[in-house]
């Protein structure tokens, strides 16, 4: 369905997809009404080039796209685009929204990288090194966000400590408030959970075309799920259960925890995450 001089249009179209899904969580979480706002538009740029590369096939091929599996998948996911912009201009409905985007995600990625629709075998073994590539990136990022997440954790803790012990001095003042930590911690987990995700969906897209035989029980695909699960509970305790103060920074320096296991033992355990022996 594309040519060689529309792959890269392709994968900008994915990177600008994934930050809008990122301010839609930030939105769904946060209500923030700035990102949605940005997401919006982000995803309405997403449309227009989905729409301009459906016309130029459908110029190119004097048909209507549907009639194979490939096509069914980009027109599906043009479909899901789509609906997701009028529902969030039209009904307002932050939930749909969100997990419409999440799978118009999921749909776009498996169109677009998928091997067997480019003509030229160079081409679709360097879309799926540029697949991995972005995979790995997002997954760094959002250890990167989970990182910062617990070093503020850690702060409050400390800050926490000196108040209690009544230890007044200049460590105290250069440390933030605890309402600041606890609140950067929680926005960094915010950031790196989305993140996590997009880049899980990646990866599972990349395992499906170059290990098939994959493992479903590799300590890598697991702890990876389960890290993902374990900063989603911190989510759900502090928005759901409005759980604050030093309970809720163990957890999240707990989960931190998990973050350099997954990272450094089930990377090592794993059976084709080759990049880290």
């Amino acid at each position: 369905m594309f040519d060689i001089h529309m792959t890269r249009l392709h994968e900008l179209t994915v990177i600008v997809y994934a930050i809008s899904v990122l301010l839609y969580f930030f939105d769904f979480i946060h209500h923030n009404r700035k990102a949605n706002r940005i997401a919006f538009w982000l995803l309405a740029f997403v449309w227009i080039l989905q729409t301009l590369f459906l016309f130029l096939y459908m110029v190119k091929t004097g048909r209507f796209p549907v009639l194979t599996i490939m096509e069914g998948l980009y027109f599906y996911a043009w479909v899901l685009v789509s609906l997701s912009l009028a529902i969030n201009r039209l009904l307002k409905m932050d939930f749909i929204v969100f997990f419409t985007n999440i799978l118009g995600f999921i749909v776009m990625a498996i169109h677009i990288f998928a091997p067997m629709q480019y003509e030229s075998h160079v081409i679709g073994e360097q879309l799926i090194s540029e697949l991995l590539l972005i995979h790995i990136t997002m997954a760094i990022l959002s250890y990167g966000a989970f990182s910062m997440s617990f070093v503020f954790s850690l702060l409050y803790l400390v800050q926490y400590d000196l108040l209690k012990r009544k230890k007044w001095g200049t460590r105290l003042v250069r440390i933030a408030d605890l309402s600041r930590l606890e609140h950067f911690s929680y926005l960094h987990a915010v950031i790196g959970v989305p993140m996590l995700l997009l880049s899980l969906i990646l990866g599972l897209q990349w395992a499906f075309i170059k290990v098939p035989d994959m493992p479903w029980y590799d300590m890598k695909v697991i702890g990876s799920f389960l890290l993902l699960a374990t900063y989603s509970v911190y989510l759900y305790l502090r928005i759901a259960k409005s759980m604050a103060g030093k309970s809720l920074a163990l957890w999240n320096i707990a989960s931190f925890l998990f973050v350099l296991i997954n990272f450094f033992l089930f990377g090592k355990l794993s059976s084709f995450h080759f990049w880290y022996s």
